[in-house]
């Protein structure tokens, strides 16, 4: 066996035996961070997870032309004392290949307060963590124009984890329409 047979067969050959390659993850905040960070006010999250039958999923579907990935909505209800303050929701969309956790805050009127990223898996894409990006959600309400590259600015490389996120602030828009308002 010569040495240059050995170089372009045997080593790519070693490293695809080895397996894949983890992708890129982070874990930017905890639960319990984005919270505080979105409610800093707040001295107690009060968990209120509702469940949908299928034709509620429908009903949000149909209000925003997003379907809903599971029936389960994770969210507790902000408070300071016996003030509320406002609803805290936890949800995850696809990103190109993997799960993006993230959250959204709203105010007791429906209005986005806050979104806040807390898992990004993928390995492109993680620029929708930027402050500037997640601010131009804020004081949306239901019914806003919320689409990409009009409302919503894109950004280069992060195209389809802006697509989805932006997507999933419209569907927990309508949620928040048809079963928290």
């Amino acid at each position: 066996m010569n040495a240059r047979w050995r170089t372009y067969c045997i080593v790519p050959l070693a490293v695809m035996a080895a397996g894949p390659v983890a992708g890129w993850a982070a874990q930017y905040l905890a639960l319990e961070e984005a919270q505080k960070l979105c409610f800093p006010g707040a001295d107690a999250f009060v968990p209120s997870d509702i469940t949908l039958t299928r034709e509620q999923m429908r009903a949000v579907k149909k209000d925003s032309g997003v379907r809903a990935r599971t029936g389960t909505q994770k969210l507790w209800r902000a408070m300071r004392g016996q003030e509320f303050l406002g609803w805290f929701i936890k949800d995850e969309v696809l990103g190109k290949h993997e799960l993006i956790t993230w959250a959204l805050a709203l105010g007791p009127d429906g209005a986005v307060r806050r979104i806040e990223i807390l898992d990004y898996r993928e390995t492109y894409g993680y620029e929708v963590r930027g402050a500037q990006w997640r601010a131009q959600f804020y004081g949306k309400k239901h019914g806003a124009a919320l689409k990409l590259d009009r409302d919503i600015k894109n950004i280069g490389g992060a195209t389809l984890s802006c697509r989805h996120i932006t997507d999933g602030v419209k569907r927990l828009l309508s949620f928040y329409e048809l079963f928290l308002k």
